[in-house]
């Protein structure tokens, strides 16, 4: 009884003991001391499974001898192979009259072993190691030894893979605190109620001492105009939310960046969890300003462009109409053609770029809303392409949808179906064909253009509506335009509160699909006149 007492109160001790060690390589010398001491062993080895390759090693925390820190032992091959492998208890007291045992490390070592008891450190079913005791110090490993050394493997296992847990966690953090701290961009965290609960240094340079923990969000952006606001950042729904921050003074700074819902642990609360935001932003000053500069550059250049160019469109279509009734050379009446000609397709150029420029710079309470039939919408883009059309022997048949309507400004959603049709047209030529038809699509309206050209490849499809950029003419043999058809129509479509996307395969075509809302918003801007 007094044995079994001892036995039961050492167990109580090491329980205690492993429950306070979470560093990994303390805690492996703890279970390495008290192996030793449960069962009156002389020595004793913990080794663990690599999750990866489910192999045994010894972990290099505990300073072994070169010999035993570069063993790995597949399950199944040694003892503690086989006791890892079997998932229970395997006591050897005579390890030379057992084929799994070998000698290699005794020899490099100089130690003998006689006897071993090896228990698996099983959690939930899973061997995460083996612990073994080597050698008792008086006979062999009893029954008494199994029941006591099972009950001690059970809490290391227990304490080994909290410690391993505490490690990952502890190594996952330092390395997101990297990130965190090392980030360029601006890193900002906030809980559900606005309060600041991280901010990284880029944040702390962007915006000063006011983004501190515990201020509040409008507290850390003090001196900008937000937009959305910080209140309906915070209590926006969406799990990802653009915004931008604009201050004038002492110096003109633009931040801009997203704003997602993050679940995270509450500091010093452990087991509850809070929702807040993550703003990750950039200064984008320098961008916008070079934005504006473009703008203003083109803007200027179309406008200085359309007076000359008004002038020669307008005097050779004087001369093209005298060539007719007078007796001129044939070279003089095909070269006033065809600068009438080049200078129509300068001019037409020139005023979708300025339409382009202009369209960048519109506000939306400059935008006429109304309800707009589908269907008139689509033969007004025809009927204004109608020479053009006939120009290129263009074929655009046009689906009726009787009924269907879009909220939005009549003449810049025209023009986006125009640009769609001159876009088809051109990638089609004149063997292929373009269709128009638009369908319901919940509180939507899906307007569809489909060509039959070339199609666009896969790596060009998002390119496409980036301002200026055109698929190589070698492929598409299409080399009209600045390529603003597309940007030009996203542009509109995003200012509705739409949305634009294409379908295209090689050799089979491409179709473009406008979403606009089938309604003004309840709570939108009434419809101007």
């Amino acid at each position: 009884m007094a044995a079994r007492a001892d036995s039961l109160e050492l167990l109580l001790e090491a329980s205690l003991l492993l429950s306070s060690k979470l560093e990994v390589a303390e805690l492996l010398e703890t279970i390495l001391k008290l192996s030793t001491r449960v069962v009156d062993a002389e020595r004793a080895s913990v080794l663990l499974v690599d999750p990866d390759t489910q192999e045994l090693y010894f972990d290099v925390a505990l300073g072994l001898d070169p010999a035993p820190a570069r063993i790995r032992l597949p399950k199944g091959q040694g003892i503690a192979g086989a006791c890892a492998l079997e998932g229970k208890t395997l006591v050897i007291n005579d390890v030379r009259s057992d084929p799994r045992w070998s000698s290699s490390v005794d020899k490099e070592s100089g130690f003998v072993t006689r006897s071993i008891l090896a228990s698996p450190m099983t959690v939930r079913g899973r061997v995460i190691g083996v612990v073994e005791a080597i050698n008792r110090r008086e006979a062999g490993f009893s029954q008494d030894d199994v029941r006591i050394f099972e009950a001690f493997a059970a809490q290391a296992a227990a304490a080994v893979e909290n410690a391993l847990l505490f490690a990952t966690v502890r190594e996952e953090k330092a390395r997101l605190d990297t990130v965190f701290t090392r980030m360029t961009d601006g890193a900002l965290l906030t809980d559900e109620s606005g309060a600041v609960v991280l901010a990284n240094g880029a944040a702390a340079k962007q915006l000063g001492p006011c983004c501190r923990k515990g201020s509040r969000l409008e507290g850390a952006f003090e001196g900008f105009v937000m937009k959305p606001g910080p209140a309906d950042l915070l209590a926006s729904p969406q799990a990802h939310l653009d915004f931008e921050a604009e201050r004038e003074e002492p110096k003109p700074l633009i931040l801009a960046g997203t704003a997602s819902l993050v679940h995270y642990d509450r500091p010093g609360a452990r087991g509850t969890s809070s929702t807040g935001r993550l703003l990750v932003f950039r200064d984008v000053t320098a961008q916008r300003r070079e934005e504006v500069l473009k703008r203003n550059f083109l803007s200027l250049i179309s406008h200085k462009l359309k007076t000359p160019l008004a002038a020669i469109t307008g005097y050779s279509e004087v001369i093209v109409d005298e060539s007719a009734h007078t007796s001129v050379p044939p070279v003089i009446r095909d070269a006033a053609r065809t600068i009438q000609a080049q200078g129509n397709k300068l001019a037409e150029l020139v005023e979708k770029l300025l339409n382009f420029t202009v369209l960048e710079d519109l506000k939306n309470a400059q935008m006429v809303l109304e309800a707009v039939e589908v269907d008139a919408l689509v033969a007004e883009a025809a009927a204004a392409l109608q020479e053009w059309l006939a120009e290129r022997d263009g074929r655009v048949e046009c689906r009726p949808a009787p009924g269907l309507r879009v909220w939005g400004d009549k003449v810049l959603l025209r023009d986006v179906v125009k640009n769609l049709i001159e876009n088809g047209v051109k990638f089609t030529g004149r063997a292929g064909r373009v269709e128009v038809w638009a369908e319901p699509a919940g509180d939507e309206v899906a307007l569809c253009v489909r060509d039959s050209g070339p199609g666009i490849p896969p790596e060009d499809q998002e390119k496409v509506f980036d301002k200026f950029y055109q698929v190589e003419a070698s492929f598409t043999g299409q080399v009209e335009g600045w390529g603003l058809g597309l940007p030009f129509a996203k542009k509109v479509v995003e200012k509705h509160g739409g949305r634009i996307a294409l379908e295209s395969a090689i050799g089979a075509g491409t179709t473009v699909r406008v979403w606009l809302p089938a309604r003004a918003p309840s709570a939108g801007r009434e419809a101007r006149t």
